[in-house]
């Protein structure tokens, strides 16, 4: 029987890649994301592929998030994998200059709207005793790094929320995983730097991770046998060794 997966952020980046790569496997595909037009987009992709659903909702909107997800149709309500990506970055401030809405917008997303998701799908999981759940993390949440303070704050949360429904959820049989990618050459630093000019240097003088590399990580992952949980994975371009020495010569 083919499987679900629920795909948060689905509409760039590393979710759209996990998307692409999971319907060339025939996995049927619940596809969220807050730009309608981009989700339609990518279900007539790949619908070619595999069955497509798309919901259009704002992971940070509690209510909207339950209702989504309530609304599923019977051919996608039984979810076997959940990948929680949405999440961003806004500003790299110190601190004492930071703004209070861009730490709203990080954690809003980062944490509470992957704590909404989570809480929608995994009752069912438990029910059947059976599922998994990858988090998308961040190195930024191995290491803090100057001016990353918030951000790096979420994703330690996302890092110990992942370890706790490890815990929590291991008497169900449900495989629960964190993937910690380093740089990965996305929209985020558009998004983290409002659009200016700087994020054009990013990731620059260096081969980035690309999307596409996450997203075989995450099938490889989901494709273990039924007793191998990947539990916690670091993974860095190899120009990058930590979050602040990257060789830009490479």
């Amino acid at each position: 029987m083919k499987k679900t997966a629920f795909i948060t952020g689905a509409t760039s980046g590393i979710g759209r890649a996990t998307a692409h790569e999971f319907a060339k496997h025939g996995i049927n595909l619940v596809l969220c994301g807050r730009r309608q037009e981009r989700l339609d987009t990518i279900k007539s992709a790949l619908e070619r592929q595999t069955d497509v659903h798309t919901l259009n909702f704002d992971v940070r909107d509690k209510e909207a998030t339950f209702k989504a997800i309530d609304s599923l149709p019977s051919d996608f309500s039984k979810i076997d994998i959940l990948i929680n990506n949405a999440g961003n970055a806004h500003g790299l401030d110190f601190i004492q200059d930071g703004s209070t809405d861009d730490w709203d917008a990080m954690m809003d997303i980062n944490v509470m709207g992957l704590l909404y998701v989570s809480r929608a799908i995994i009752p069912q999981m438990s029910e059947r005793q059976s599922g998994h759940i990858i988090n998308i993390g961040s190195s930024a949440g191995k290491e803090v790094y100057p001016k990353g303070n918030v951000y790096c704050a979420s994703k330690h949360a996302v890092d110990a929320i992942t370890k706790g429904m490890r815990i929590d959820l291991n008497p169900f049989g449900i495989k629960v995983c964190a993937i910690n990618p380093g740089m990965v050459e996305t929209e985020f630093s558009q998004v983290r730097f409002k659009g200016d000019t700087v994020a054009d240097g990013v990731y620059k003088g260096y081969k980035a991770l690309q999307p596409e590399d996450i997203a075989e990580i995450i099938h490889f992952a989901i494709t273990r046998p039924a007793h191998v949980n990947i539990a916690d994975l670091l993974v860095f371009p190899t120009a990058q060794a930590n979050n602040v020495t990257i060789n830009k010569k490479m």
